[in-house]
């Protein structure tokens, strides 16, 4: 089989002897330092309604530590519990990845609750606005899985297909690049485009509900072209973890717009 050659990317950024920056990491930072921009420049939109610019910058670190705590724990609960729990040291390994999406979603969903209770702000207003934003985030994140050659496609006979270096020499789907384009950027002008419309923004929870469905069926999607984890296979039947856990994001995502389009504000 002929396929395309992965190009020599070093995944190490700056290497200075005692210290280094690898994509992985650079990848999070360009999306929460980009996220949170974006985010402050959305509250701009509304500046009598909370959350203000102000407490959108004040929750950067509450987002930081849901997706960094979410997203470790997740992976840990949904993909591969007994290795780490065999091996604890193995959970701070981060530069090694294991992070997953959906708990990432869990965690920085628990961020935004707490902190909407806290400081009396409506709670969906809140999760509208980091929603137009993860989008960013998914973007520079599947960029860095696919410099990493990790999180690769199952093997194809398509012309595009990449031969990633430890895949045995058989090209496969790069489904970092689909995720990247579908999840990251094709979501985030579709969030774009309607977070800039203000009877969009009165409907509070239709652009979480939207992020929720496009990314669940997006992810549902892909995962047919993504190699599952070797130590889980598919879970039931055809589908993989990946797949089973967008289901209660889509019927989450349905009953935001539905609610978001009765109570408009």
């Amino acid at each position: 089989m002929s396929g395309i050659p992965f190009p020599n990317i070093d995944p190490v950024a700056l290497d200075l002897g005692f210290f280094q920056i690898r994509w992985y990491a650079l990848a999070y930072l360009a999306g929460f330092l980009g996220g949170w921009q974006y985010a402050m420049k959305i509250a701009g939109y509304d500046k009598d309604l909370k959350p203000t610019k102000d407490q959108i910058d004040d929750f950067l670190l509450w987002v930081v530590l849901g997706v960094m705590l979410g997203g470790r724990i997740g992976y840990i609960l949904f993909y591969n519990f007994t290795s780490y729990i065999e091996n604890p040291i193995t959970i701070l390994y981060l530069w090694q990845g294991g992070m997953s999406f959906h708990g990432g979603v869990i965690g920085v969903s628990v961020a935004i609750i707490l902190y909407s209770q806290i400081y009396k702000i409506p709670l969906l207003r809140l999760s509208d606005i980091i929603a137009c934003v993860v989008p960013i985030g998914l973007f520079f994140g599947r960029l860095a899985n696919f410099v990493n050659a990790e999180l690769y496609g199952r093997i194809t006979t398509s012309k595009w297909g990449v031969i990633f270096p430890n895949s045995n020499g058989e090209p496969r789907h790069a489904s970092q690049l689909y995720e990247a384009f579908l999840e990251g950027l094709i979501l985030f002008i579709i969030l774009f485009i309607l977070s800039r419309k203000k009877a969009i923004r009165d409907k509070a929870g239709v652009l979480t509900g939207i992020f929720l469905i496009w990314y669940g069926l997006s992810r549902f999607i892909i995962e047919f072209f993504r190699e599952p984890d070797a130590h889980l296979g598919f879970i039931f039947s055809f589908l993989s973890m990946g797949q089973i856990l967008t289901v209660p994001m889509l019927l989450l995502g349905s009953y935001f717009i539905i609610r978001g389009n009765k109570c408009q504000n």
